[in-house]
């Protein structure tokens, strides 16, 4: 789908930001960039939608160079997210996400019907947001139309950088989940640059880590995590970004499920490799992880115990070696039923499901914990928070 051939790029000061870079991105991958700051994952990115231009070498789309291209018709044809995401203010919401296909001079109609269908694939009610502007939307809100800004045209090709970075981290999980389900129904070919290892993880078919202008490691995440090709990709796998860990977990006064569980718990899609499933419970901090389907559809859950037993084998997925959740509560139920299905099977956390299994939350130890000491000032400030999932 895109190669970059030998490529290099050296600015007029000297500095050398890439160094015969040679990448192949799939079609129908989130590709991520990743690296410490200068590494040139942004440089390199930028070359396919001619942002850049290499001062050697070729960038090859559907093996086609685009040097030889009009760079207006590429960028058209190529969706871009940004982190400050760049919507027109004077523009409404759905102004805004047709202004691609506008350009390209599609019907109205088609235009209007295309804008509608994204807005209320992410969650956006068109009818509600959009005539609204981006000032009086949240920065998550934002960032949204800026992702279906860039499927407006239905490019096959999409270039995000560091889309979500300024965003809190429940909004940026949020976003992180929102375009894997997307991808998922849509199959673009995604160029993702980020920092952020966890992210990485998360969202990746394939990982690009780079250095001082050079690729260092290519692979799968689940690769990479199990054989990592240096110290330098050791240490990077192995920083910790837990630093805002607890401010997902909410208290409220009225005790229903809804309103004491965990929001946006660990949860891993079934197709994730065990590598990855171990890391994500050394980021997290737990013991277990529940998987859901694209659709948040509760499909089981797995043990670190399990994933270790298993894990000599490669290519297994959580799916192969997950097991079936015995124990949930519906929405609705009190937080008295859910503490009684807790003690009386001796768990130590439960999930909260709609009446299609959807998942929508997790009651843990923790979680009942910071609920009755909201509630009842003094009780369990000394008490074990953990989720012991």
């Amino acid at each position: 789908m895109i190669v970059l051939d030998h490529v290099n790029k050296v600015y007029d000061n000297g500095f050398h930001a890439l160094k015969d870079i040679n990448l192949e991105f799939k079609k129908g991958e989130i590709t991520v960039l990743i690296g410490p700051s200068g590494c040139g994952k942004s440089t390199t990115m930028k070359l396919i939608n001619a942002l850049n231009t290499p001062s050697s070498g070729r960038v090859l789309i559907d093996g086609k160079d685009i040097s030889g291209m009009n760079p207006v018709e590429l960028r058209r044809n190529i969706g871009y997210v940004i982190q400050s995401v760049g919507l027109f203010p004077h523009m409404n919401i759905s102004k805004n996400v047709g202004v691609v296909p506008r350009l390209k001079k599609w019907d109205k109609d088609k235009i209007e019907r295309t804008v509608n269908e994204l807005l209320d694939m992410v969650g956006l009610d068109h009818a509600v947001y959009g005539s609204r502007y981006p000032s009086e939307l949240s920065g998550g809100q934002q960032q949204r139309v800026g992702v279906v800004r860039a499927l407006a045209a239905d490019p096959d090709i999409i270039l995000m950088d560091e889309p979500f970075s300024a965003l809190d981290p429940i909004s940026r999980e949020q976003l992180q989940d929102e375009l894997i389900r997307l991808q998922q129904e849509l199959h673009k070919t995604i160029i993702f640059v980020t920092h952020d290892m966890d992210e990485a993880i998360k969202i990746a078919d394939t990982i690009v880590l780079m250095k001082a202008g050079e690729v260092v490691q290519i692979g799968k995440p689940d690769a990479i995590l199990r054989h990592p090709a240096n110290d330098f990709v050791r240490n990077f796998i192995g920083q910790k970004r837990l630093q805002d860990e607890g401010e997902s977990e909410s208290t409220y006064q009225i005790p229903l499920v809804d309103e004491v569980m965990i929001t946006n718990p660990v949860t891993v899609f079934p197709s994730r490799g065990l590598a990855e499933a171990i890391k994500m419970m050394e980021m997290k901090r737990v013991d277990s992880l529940l998987i859901v389907d694209r659709n948040k559809q509760l499909q089981g859950a797995v043990s670190i115990y399990r994933v270790l037993d298993q894990y000599g084998e490669e290519g297994k997925t959580v799916a192969d070696v997950m097991q079936p959740v015995r124990y949930s509560v519906a929405s609705g139920s009190t937080l008295a039923q859910a503490v009684e299905i807790m003690d009386s099977h001796q768990l130590s956390n439960l999930p909260v499901v709609d009446s299609s299994n959807r998942f929508l939350g997790l009651i843990t130890r923790g979680s009942v914990v910071k609920h009755l000491a909201e509630v009842y000032p003094g009780v369990g400030r000394s008490a074990d928070s953990g989720e012991g999932e």
